[in-house]
């Protein structure tokens, strides 16, 4: 009987339960595992460890579960399984990739804790194993994303993140907003005027409402849907608003 043939409902389902109750104080590792990680240093590993404590991985290779009884860490065994990086990067794949630094979406300690656990029949490479994801996902042993379980054992995860109502969303009421207000660029050639109805207005070199649209702000991303169907992007960086190469503060 193969890997694949076995009942993926029953896999570690003790250790999926206790990461789901994790508040983040716990570090979790996946152990025995043919892990790789994409990362041009550390290579393939196998029967290797990848530990992480909430979204980032703290430690990748051999012998890291002889301190899990120590660190109270939450242990899954991966005997037989494959990881690969959740998020691939295929500049990367196809040697694109001219540094190390460069390299996106390793296993490398540091990194964003997104990675992927099929069997190690499915995974002869990171396209096969993601390729698994796409077209065989009850064969899935584990998605985590940022540390949190999204599939586990062929199903979705309890309580995992979904994705947000596709479509465009509504007008927000941005009254009493800190960042509302008219931002001015340091050579005082762009104007953009942020008002609480969820519009914007710039001025350019002078020539008033040279883009209008509308805005929303999601944590320090600001997203802009311009009213000729464009969109852009911005970022507020303490006082600052970042956009499109220009730094704006509020006048």
């Amino acid at each position: 009987m193969t890997t694949t043939d076995t009942d993926t409902v029953s896999w570690n389902p003790k250790a999926l339960d206790e990461i789901v109750s994790n508040d983040d104080s716990r570090p979790v590792l996946f152990t025995n595992a043919r892990i790789v990680t994409m990362d041009p240093l550390i290579g393939t590993m196998l029967g290797a460890d990848i530990l992480f404590v909430g979204s980032l991985i703290v430690g990748v290779g051999p012998g890291i579960v002889t301190a899990a009884q120590d660190d109270n860490a939450i242990v899954v065994d991966c005997t037989g399984m494959t990881i690969v990086p959740a998020v691939v990067d295929t500049v990367a794949l196809a040697g694109g990739r001219g540094r190390r630094s460069e390299c996106v979406a390793t296993l490398t300690p540091g990194n964003t804790t997104d990675f992927l656990v099929v069997p190690d029949e499915l995974a002869a490479d990171v396209p096969s194993a993601v390729a698994t994801l796409i077209s065989r996902p009850e064969q899935v042993r584990a998605l985590v994303a940022a540390g949190r379980p999204v599939r586990w054992a062929g199903t979705d995860a309890p309580g995992r993140t979904t994705a947000s109502e596709a479509g465009i969303p509504a007008v927000p009421d941005l009254t009493g907003s800190p960042r509302v207000g008219v931002w001015i660029d340091r050579k005082d050639f762009l104007h953009q005027e942020l008002t609480a109805d969820g519009r914007y207005d710039e001025t350019r070199g002078g020539r008033p409402h040279a883009y209008q649209g509308r805005f929303w702000i999601d944590g320090d991303r600001i997203d802009y849907l311009d009213d000729l169907g464009f969109w852009a992007y911005g970022e507020f960086k303490g006082d600052e608003l970042h956009h499109a190469g220009y730094v704006m503060k509020l006048s």
